[in-house]
């Protein structure tokens, strides 16, 4: 009786600014979730204006750029480096690039795997030379060995497996999503604050050298002030059916690493999206619900200072794989080409270009983002610092997805603090969506 007269009185004040945080214990969470309204002068639904420390707010664009990370924290200066020891769940595609990553990563070892088909648990222990193996995941997590976890196993189940790393003192990281709803993803991230555990959310782009070179042009202001943002993702095929149905649909399975880009490269919190969705490539998909039916998508993401990214994504390109970005500033333009395997040109009477096509998928193009992406993150391990993209960026990119599909749906502009508003806390661990 007491939780639905909390709830009842929660639905009743969700339209002033502190409807979240008036049910939130103090966390590092508070700033997202004020829900603050934007005003005229641009505030983005995620600022706060009563955050009691600037350390609260994760630092989102640290740490990323041209420069390639590594972990030897000079070791000459040093008499010994911290050996990071560990796990992971999950050894299916996602979970096998990880793996392969981590044993390039210097100073950090893989003791033990997990995968609910022990055989391919076992099979991945042997081809990266790991000593231990499991079909059960706990086993991982618990493990006096491991210091962190790597979480690769299927979306639904991140946050349990998220909360019971915290619970047992293992700095986590984790594939996006960090979990299958808001609520969820915020319980996740405040019991790894609670538990004073790292949690880093995989969104490997932010460490391609290609889009980190056109943030740092935005840093170095090499091309003036940003005025406009342009990405585009497409896919060389379309996924099967069975990989769409209950997928998420395309903006939360396929754009939300391009609205976390943009959010990257803008360098600030957005204030509201208006998105669109349309089924050019497999007709079958039309029988699903919501943004699952589209396989094409476009988006228009407001910024503060009247900053503007426009994204488009589609499951099929002829061309190959084609991911690109451009940035449009007050003194100039930097953009990206997509990455091929040579830089061979062919020239013939009737063609002239490169002589080969575009990587044809994310695991070859974004090879060295995920190296890049565990060294960084093994290094915040070893220095103790903060972790370069935090569970908020995480939940963030969430949030944007889930705007993206409301505004889908509802055919309007959609604000960020709608979605943040749905969220109700009885407790940093214990949320639920209130309809």
């Amino acid at each position: 009786d007491e939780r639905r007269h909390q709830r009842k009185c929660h639905r009743k004040c969700r339209a002033g600014k502190e409807s979240i945080t008036m049910f939130l214990k103090a966390s590092s969470l508070a700033f997202v979730l004020a829900a603050l309204a934007v005003d005229n002068t641009g505030v983005s639904a995620f600022s706060s204006r009563n955050v009691a420390s600037p350390s609260v707010r994760s630092r989102a664009f640290v740490g990323v750029g041209s420069r390639r990370s590594t972990l030897s924290m000079n070791a000459e200066a040093t008499e010994t480096v911290k050996e990071i020891k560990v796990g992971v769940i999950g050894c299916g595609r996602i979970g096998i690039v990880h793996l392969g990553a981590i044993t390039k990563a210097p100073n950090v070892t893989p003791v033990i795997v997990s995968n609910p088909t022990v055989s391919r648990a076992e099979a991945a222990a042997k081809q990266y030379g790991v000593p231990r193996f499991t079909g059960d995941s706990m086993d991982v997590i618990t493990d006096p060995e491991v210091d962190a976890v790597w979480i690769c196993s299927p979306s639904q189940f991140h946050a349990e497996q998220i909360k019971a790393c915290a619970a047992n003192g293992k700095d986590v990281f984790c594939e996006k999503p960090l979990a299958t709803d808001l609520a969820e993803t915020v319980e996740a991230i405040n019991a790894c604050n609670e538990a004073g555990v790292k949690l880093m959310t995989g969104l490997q782009r932010r460490f391609d050298m290609n889009f980190g070179r056109v943030k740092t042009a935005i840093e170095k202001k090499e091309v003036g002030e940003t005025i406009m943002i342009k990405l585009c993702s497409r896919d060389p095929a379309p996924p099967p059916f069975e990989y769409v149905k209950g997928g998420g649909g395309i903006f939360a399975d396929m754009a939300v690493h391009d609205l976390d880009m943009s959010r990257f490269l803008a360098g600030a919190d957005p204030i509201e999206i208006l998105a669109m969705g349309s089924c050019h490539i497999d007709k079958s998909i039309e029988v699903l619900p919501g943004s699952e039916a589209f396989d094409t998508a476009s988006c228009l993401v407001r910024y503060p200072n009247g900053v503007q990214a426009m994204i488009d994504v589609c499951r099929q390109s002829s061309y190959g794989y084609d991911q690109r970005a451009e940035v449009l500033g007050t003194k100039g333009m930097i953009s990206t080409d997509n990455v091929y395997p040579n830089t061979a040109k062919l020239y013939k009477n009737d063609f002239t270009g490169n002589a080969d096509m575009p990587f044809d998928f994310f695991l070859s193009r974004y090879e060295e983002a995920y190296v890049s992406e565990t060294i960084a993150f093994c290094e915040s391990l070893v220095k103790d610092t903060e972790v370069p993209c935090t569970g908020a960026d995480g939940m963030i990119a969430l949030i944007m997805a889930l705007a993206a599909d409301k505004s889908a749906a509802e055919n309007r502009w959609v604000s960020f603090n709608e979605i943040v508003s749905e969220v109700y806390c009885s407790s940093p661990t214990s949320c639920d969506l209130v309809a």
